[in-house]
């Protein structure tokens, strides 16, 4: 198995390797809040990193995302596992979890930069700096 290794990627290429990949997954670790009335990519997989009642970090996380890879057709025997892309409001939970992931052996996983909104302008807004949503990328809101 390859090193694991964190990696990065910008909205726009973690869209086109979720394209030219079909085995990658795009995993969206906000709140249930979140991902639900904020929006979140189309085909994103939920799983939180940290989410409500507590605020605590999910002690399932890696565990979760090692079931969903270990699901059959995304990672198999002998070969190398799919993408794991992570995504959240600005990039900052991903990184957090994406280490997480590559800690636990995954050898291929992806933070997105900028996130789903992005970060913060002059006026206290997120989606005008950066972002999935920015970019106009593909996604839907309950």
């Amino acid at each position: 198995m390859p090193e694991s290794l964190l990696r990065h990627l910008k909205p726009s290429g973690a869209y086109e390797l979720l394209q030219s990949e079909p085995r990658a997954v795009l995993i969206d670790i906000r709140s249930g809040m979140e991902f639900l009335f904020v929006g979140h990519p189309v085909g994103a997989i939920h799983i939180p990193w940290i989410d409500e009642p507590d605020w605590d970090i999910n002690p399932n996380f890696v565990k979760q995302v090692k079931a969903l890879m270990l699901g059959g057709v995304i990672c198999e025997a002998d070969s190398m596992c799919a993408p794991v892309i992570l995504i959240c409001r600005s990039g900052k939970r991903s990184l957090e979890a994406g280490k997480a992931l590559v800690q636990a052996g995954l050898p291929q996983v992806y933070n997105v930069l900028d996130g789903f909104e992005g970060e913060l302008d002059e006026h206290h807004h997120r989606s005008s700096l950066g972002g999935w949503r920015f970019e106009n990328l593909p996604w839907e809101q309950c």
